[in-house]
């Protein structure tokens, strides 16, 4: 039965928006230069707004709280965000100070992005969002995110969806005031390559992410994005409690995963592990799965930008976890809209729709 023939599921995100200016240049400046762009685009970014634009496009219902100015910028925000059908109605709008923007300087030569952020000001205070507001955005939400900006009022619409057992996503990018406290709200958790190792100190990606469970006892999976290398996922596995055998270290156990991968195909894939008992060396064991995703091999001349990649690997996750994809589907599709969305340029403009045919492998 597709979404269309059920009511679909509705996910509330809170975080960052923005407008990001967008230069591609040859080659990124060395200080004191002057320089041409080749390419020049103007439109939203921010983690929320980009991964909420993701899932609207994959034909979920998307709302979203976040602050903006009664200017320009904001306006066009809201605009833009309304036209991808997310549902901005939530939003503060202040009429002082300034919109959130980014100038983003994208290097056609390595690939690479440089991002120079202006927060918006006044920032998103508990007293934006009055409580009879926060308990509509509520109503009927199956999933919340958090990319862990406005740490104040973030807090206060995640005690309120715990409260209400709606299950909670964070958007682990780097250390933020506020990480730690959403982190023990959450159900599941993306990170970027370097967060794992610097939340937990563990001496590797595979024994943070143990850590991280041991950590968060509610935390059902965690997932470090890794790029061109694809990812990592932990899943916990709770109806096992009694499982017998020996211990497998989990470094040893990653590296026999990748082994196994397929590396004919440039197609993303995944490879899973059995359900078994991971032990990290010096910091615990936890029972459960690990899967390595692989991310797609794009052909050089096809790649434009890799700005919101991250973003977009994530709306996909919120996606699959609200249409009960498993694990193994799950990776694959997540690194395809990922892979999509880096063949044009800004975090946006190439975010694809559920009906693209390049999605069409990994939709089933």
């Amino acid at each position: 039965m597709s979404l269309n023939e059920v009511e679909s599921p509705v996910v509330l995100g809170f975080g960052g928006v923005g407008v990001d200016l967008l230069a591609t240049v040859d080659k990124f400046p060395y200080p004191d230069d002057k320089i041409r762009s080749t390419n020049l685009k103007v439109q939203g970014g921010g983690n929320a707004g980009n991964a909420l634009t993701c899932v609207a496009r994959l034909g979920l219902k998307a709302r979203l709280i976040s602050k903006v100015a009664n200017d320009a910028q904001g306006r066009g925000i809201l605009e833009e965000l309304k036209s991808d059908g997310v549902d901005v109605s939530f939003f503060a709008v202040s009429e002082e100070g300034n919109s959130p923007f980014t100038y983003v300087i994208v290097d056609d030569q390595t690939k690479t992005r440089t991002c120079i952020h202006t927060p918006g000001s006044p920032a998103m205070i508990p007293d934006d969002l009055p409580n009879s507001s926060l308990l509509d955005a509520l109503a009927g939400v199956k999933l919340v995110y958090f990319d862990v900006r406005l740490p104040e009022t973030a807090l206060v619409v995640a005690h309120e969806a715990n409260r209400k057992k709606i299950p909670i996503l964070i958007d682990a990018e780097r250390p933020r005031e506020g990480l730690d406290d959403l982190l023990n709200l959450s159900d599941y958790v993306v990170c970027s390559a370097k967060l794992p190792q610097t939340w937990t100190g563990a001496p590797s990606v595979p024994s943070a992410l143990v850590s991280m469970l041991l950590k968060l006892p509610k935390l059902k999976f965690v997932i470090v994005t890794l790029g061109a290398d694809g990812c990592i996922m932990l899943e916990r596995s709770e109806a096992v409690e009694n499982l017998q055998g020996e211990e497998v270290d989990v470094d040893a156990l990653v590296e026999q995963l990748k082994l196994k991968s397929d590396s004919s195909t440039d197609a993303p894939t995944c490879i899973s592990s059995e359900v078994t008992r991971l032990q990290a060396k010096g910091i615990g064991t936890v029972c459960g799965k690990l899967l390595i995703g692989t991310a797609e091999k794009i052909p050089q001349s096809e790649l434009v930008d890799t700005t919101g990649a991250g973003d977009a690997f994530i709306g996909a996750v919120l996606y699959a976890i609200c249409t009960n994809k498993p694990p193994e589907q799950m990776l694959p599709f997540a690194a395809q809209v990922a892979a999509i969305s880096c063949r044009d340029l800004g975090a946006r403009a190439g975010l694809p729709r559920l009906t693209d045919p390049r999605l069409a492998p990994f939709s089933h």
